[in-house]
């Protein structure tokens, strides 16, 4: 007897149809699974057989075929024990075709039965509306992931004898309500810093303003405790909140990572990453055998915060080049290849110095120079390139730091930067920010006649900036012209947009 039951498989972060084919036929009695199986695939069928018997159901002494479709897909993952088993059952001829039929199954079983979490389920629930499935059974610690899809009925039985009594009818389940998200939303936005806490440091406010209405890439240098984790922190706080559409995309990649949290499964604000400097290629890009996200996906749509960033690996802050460009995160294997949305925006501290101290007027450094342009050296010219905005983030005075905090609050700079974007859609389409403009865009929207024009000309013969340097001048004048909510630029904002390229020389210099 044949039975056929529907799951899917993971493809970077799309879900793709797999059709968990059961045929029992004559010949020794054995369990095999085909299909492309991986390791934790082919270790299912103990899983299964166990959680079988011990739901009172024993498989007959036949020659049993497991066939995972399409067999060119590799399979991974503990996902598929549900609907092996559920196949299993349906050929014993326990669950009629009919209880099957436009139910997706996606879980992993425990030997006495039990239904158990797995990564990817958001991923599969959009898959299971998006293609007519008006039924999806996932275990109870992943209901509350499943059930942000709309019009979606999803059942979280707590083992599998009690969803066979569900399909039989004879117990039936109610569906989970609706998550609801917007209460997790204020949650997590109340724990994002805000810019009216920070004392002093109003050039670097001022940088963020700038990156966060453009997209921009920025690094900060200054010594320690100038406040310079805490003016990242702070920036996702004057980001554009997250659309829906945004949201599910980017708590689909937490959840094929398996980063969500099993009591509030959503990514509600624009997410902050920040890896420690000991961070791998594969842990900062994904990788694996099977591949996975890595840091720079898992910020997609947010920031990737790279403190201390000349400790990382040369090896490893190169392989940042492709993903800051292209936005997407490309991750070959020889059998298996991924792609996964990496649209980031890049923030990176630093020191001047190894002490931290060059420049610094209150503590003498105590690097001899060679330390310094050793240290210095770390980071390349290329991807000092990419990066937008240099901005000094000097100590605090005592007599600022003393005083009550009375800043701009995040609030109010997010109204402008929201005024600011509108803007950049209007002109440039719905989604493109200023720091994506390219060729002909980019000569269209960000073209300067004038004062401007001669003060880009004599910066680029004095300072003898790249082109890709160049390019990115134009982008961030364009931003400051938007935030000024002036149609041209002007000198004072290619005087700016200047400025912030090159700092103080101390890391600017090597990306002109």
């Amino acid at each position: 007897m044949l039975s056929r039951v529907q799951t899917v498989g993971l493809d970077g972060i799309q879900a793709v149809s797999v059709e968990v084919e059961v045929d029992f036929s004559a010949g020794l009695p054995t369990l095999g699974i085909v299909g492309l199986p991986e390791g934790a695939v082919r270790e299912a069928k103990d899983r299964v057989r166990a959680a079988l018997n011990n739901s009172g159901y024993h498989l007959p002494a036949k020659r049993i075929i497991i066939n995972l479709a399409p067999a060119h897909l590799p399979k991974g993952g503990s996902s598929y024990d549900l609907p092996m088993a559920i196949g299993l059952l349906g050929a014993m001829g326990k669950l009629p075709g009919e209880c099957l039929s436009g139910c997706l199954f996606f879980g992993e079983l425990s030997l006495d039965g039990r239904l158990r979490g797995v990564p990817g389920v958001l991923p599969a629930a959009l898959f299971a509306r998006k293609n007519g499935f008006p039924r999806m059974v996932v275990a109870a610690e992943n209901g509350s992931e499943a059930a942000l899809t709309p019009d979606l009925s999803v059942f979280t039985p707590p083992t599998l004898g009690d969803l066979v009594k569900h399909l039989l009818g004879e117990t039936v389940l109610a569906p989970l309500a609706a998550t609801d998200w917007l209460g997790w939303k204020e949650e997590a936005q109340g724990e994002i810093p805000d810019l009216a806490e920070i004392k002093g440091q109003e050039y670097a406010k001022r940088a963020l303003e700038i990156a966060a209405a453009g997209g921009h890439n920025m690094l900060m240098t200054g010594p320690p405790g100038s406040g310079k984790t805490f003016l990242a922190r702070a920036l996702a706080g004057i980001l554009p909140e997250m659309s829906l559409e945004e949201a599910l995309e980017v708590t689909a990649i937490h959840s094929v990572a398996g980063r969500l949290s099993p009591s509030r499964p959503f990514v509600a604000t624009r997410p902050f990453r920040s890896p420690h400097h000991t961070a791998s290629k594969n842990s900062l890009v994904g990788g694996g055998g099977h591949p996975h996200p890595g840091e720079v996906s898992l910020a997609h749509k947010g920031v990737l915060f790279l403190d201390e960033i000349p400790e990382f690996s040369r090896t490893v802050l190169e392989v940042l080049r492709e993903p800051l460009e292209s936005g997407e995160a490309h991750i070959s294997r020889t059998s298996y290849s991924a792609r996964f949305p990496a649209d980031f925006q890049l923030l990176a501290a630093c020191n001047p110095c190894p002490c931290g101290h060059l420049g610094n007027g209150l503590r003498p450094c105590r690097c001899a120079p060679a330390q310094v342009i050793g240290y210095q050296s770390r980071l390349s010219g290329p991807l000092l390139d990419r990066i937008d905005l240099h901005v000094d983030v000097p100590p605090v005075p005592t007599d600022v730091l003393v005083e009550l905090p009375s800043g701009e609050a995040s609030a109010k700079v997010r109204d402008r930067v929201l005024r600011a974007r509108g803007l950049q859609y209007g002109r440039n389409g719905m989604g493109i920010r200023n720091a994506a403009l390219n060729g002909k865009a980019l000569q269209s929207h960000a073209d300067v006649t004038g004062s401007a024009r001669q003060l880009l000309l004599d910066a680029g013969r004095k300072l003898g900036f790249s082109a890709r340097a160049h390019s990115r001048l134009l982008r961030v004048a364009r931003t400051i012209a938007d935030l000024a909510g002036t149609a041209d630029i002007g000198m004072e904002h290619m005087g700016e947009a200047i400025q912030l390229r090159v700092g103080s020389g101390t890391w600017g210099g090597i990306a002109q």
